[in-house]
């Protein structure tokens, strides 16, 4: 049965909700496993979707802790469904940070980065909003969960983001964490930046680390030790990389060893890895193998044996390449190739899971100035195809979600390339995408207005024909096979032309066998595309075109000729065209 509303201790729920967040932040899960074996049943049966949410979000994050990733992903589906059932606020945002966070520790990057994508989302349209401390806090997990993505940039910035709301709240202790996450996003920026070359733009970062270690510092409040160590550490790195290494020696070494007493493993290996940096670049260029290198080497050896122990993969593998980097410059080539394999091997397991992919898809796009411009991007990136720009799967796939089939006919089209697999044969895979990518532009030209193009996957696409009978439907694709058909293939260095063949579905409210869904459509329309490659392809079927007749090549029946309100009617659809037809280039324009 569920509880009355006034049975709900609103306040209990708020307290915990903040101590399970504070200790999932923590590097030791025991704080975050004690602490909700203490608080869990608070979250049971209370009847709002909102709690129900983050009872499941702590659920899976317990769940992941004690190696169980299925149980974990049980809790996060469960998350999801509550927090579909709750309005667009800054706690739902929240919510779906910390979702992101657990489902980069569970290794499922492509979730959590969709995770991460809806959160930033929401969090950017309550920008103009009240500041509150579920509108940081979401800043701050976004923050979090994109550093383990790789996607430094976006990370300071939410960081950035996350301190100018904290900076409008009186709570001291938040704005002094939002403060100490930026000094360290823009510290850990700072050091990519500089392996990449730039050092200017390194400078400059490691500049911003400083003044926001100098904010928090000024604030008239005592942080617990660890965090002040870490922001010491991260202190003496951002001095070391604005060019004063030597001054960040002994202060770097002071705090090394109070953390070696009584730190954290997390926190020493950090230590660690930012004073085997500094140690390198105290190196002379050239100079004799000194015992500094010596010890820098050990360190780094010692932070990758502590990152692996807490799971922090992407701090092991920065130390694997650095260990790689730094003995093949000492010269030792052997020691050097066997640091690299495992790096690589690292490296591969990651891109394995579909890292690298997402990781160039937000890099890309790096350097966002504003709110308006990072929202774009990520919401382009997360629902276009790289190759055609055209909407991707996801893209299509929550656009026919959304489909009514009772509020009149809707065709699809499945859409695909006839032997293109004999165009990668013959040629290369790079002629392949250059065709795929002329097919995709002659299918969005001469689509009706209204018409939505989307690639499915690989040499098949999708047209969506909103308020369209099969009839009008039919008429329209086969202007788009015809349009692919005549076209000048030899100008893309192909042997022989290439042709499409379609397959046509319809549903009409209240007729037999109108599709229940999308899917239902869908594999109808596939089966139509089937009946049209086996009856020879470079053709069109539908449901009601009968036993299918070769089509002659050459130009589309006279669709032109003196029958213009006709074309109009079937040929020009005056529905306006849904956002996820294709992507305008202005709309991320700076």
């Amino acid at each position: 049965m569920t509880p009355r509303s006034d049975a709900v201790d609103e306040q209990a729920l708020e307290s915990a909700r903040w101590q399970l967040l504070a200790a999932s932040g923590v590097p030791d899960a025991r704080g975050f496993a004690d602490e909700f074996d203490r608080v869990a049943g608070s979250f049971s049966g209370t009847g709002r979707p909102h709690w129900d949410a983050w009872g499941s979000a702590f659920t899976a994050r317990a769940r992941l802790l004690d190696g169980d990733p299925d149980a974990a992903a049980v809790a996060v589906t469960a998350a999801r469904a509550a927090l579909d059932h709750c309005p667009p606020t800054a706690e739902r945002a929240l919510t779906l940070a910390y979702l992101a966070h657990v489902e980069v520790g569970a290794d499922r990057l492509d979730a959590a980065l969709r995770l991460a994508v809806d959160a930033s989302l929401l969090a950017d349209q309550l920008g103009g909003a009240e500041p509150t401390r579920a509108l940081h806090q979401a800043h701050s997990w976004l923050s979090l969960a994109l550093t383990l993505l790789d996607l430094e940039e976006l990370a300071a910035d939410q960081a950035l983001r996350g301190s100018r709301v904290a900076q409008a709240l009186p709570g001291l202790d938040d704005r002094w964490q939002l403060l100490r996450l930026c000094a360290q996003q823009h510290a850990e920026l700072a050091q990519t930046v500089h392996r990449r070359g730039d050092e200017r733009r390194s400078r400059d970062l490691a500049q911003t680390a400083l003044t926001c270690a100098s904010a928090a510092r000024e604030l008239s409040w005592t942080p617990p030790e660890p965090d002040e160590d870490l922001l010491a550490v991260v202190t003496a790195w951002a001095m070391s990389l604005t060019g004063r290494p030597q001054d960040a020696l002994a202060p770097l070494r002071r705090v090394r060893g109070r953390v070696a007493a009584d730190g954290g493993l997390w926190l020493l290996g950090y230590a660690d890895l930012v004073l085997a940096r500094l140690l390198v670049r105290l190196q002379a260029p050239g100079a004799a193998r000194q015992p500094a290198e010596e010890e820098a080497t050990e360190l780094l050896v010692a932070a990758a044996g502590a990152f692996a122990a807490v799971e922090d993969h992407r701090r092991y593998r920065q130390c694997l390449l650095e260990l790689g980097q730094t003995t093949a410059a000492a010269g030792r080539t052997v020691e050097a190739l066997h640091w690299l394999d495992a790096y690589r091997a690292e490296t591969t397991r990651v891109h394995l899971r579909g890292q690298e992919v997402w990781a160039e898809m937000f890099v890309r796009r790096s350097r966002l100035h504003d709110a308006q411009r990072q929202t774009a991007v990520l919401r382009r990136h997360a629902l276009e195809d790289p190759l055609t720009g055209l909407g991707n799967r996801r893209s299509a796939e929550r656009r026919l979600a959304e489909l009514d089939f009772h509020r009149g006919p809707v065709s699809l089209a499945v859409v695909d390339v006839d032997g293109f697999k004999a165009v990668n044969d013959a040629h290369s895979h790079l002629h392949g995408d250059v065709a795929l990518r002329r097919v995709a532009e002659l299918l969005r030209r001469h689509s009706r207005h209204g018409d939505e193009v989307y690639r499915w996957a690989g040499d098949e696409f999708l047209v969506l024909l909103p308020s369209t009978a099969e009839p009008q439907a039919v008429v329209a694709m086969e202007r788009l096979r015809t349009a692919v058909a005549d076209h000048d293939w030899a100008a893309a260095e192909l042997s022989r032309p290439l042709t499409v063949s379609i397959g046509v579905a319809t549903a009409v409210p209240g007729s037999p066998g109108t599709a229940g869904s999308w899917r239902t459509l869908f594999d109808a329309a596939d089966l139509h595309l089937f009946a049209a490659k086996r009856s020879g392809r470079n053709r069109v079927r539908a449901g009601s075109t009968g036993p299918p007749a070769a089509r002659p090549r050459g130009p589309a029946p006279a669709l032109h000729a003196s029958v213009d309100q006709l074309v109009a009617d079937v040929l020009g659809s005056r529905a306006t065209r849904p956002p996820g037809w294709a992507f305008d280039d202005g709309e991320v324009a700076s």
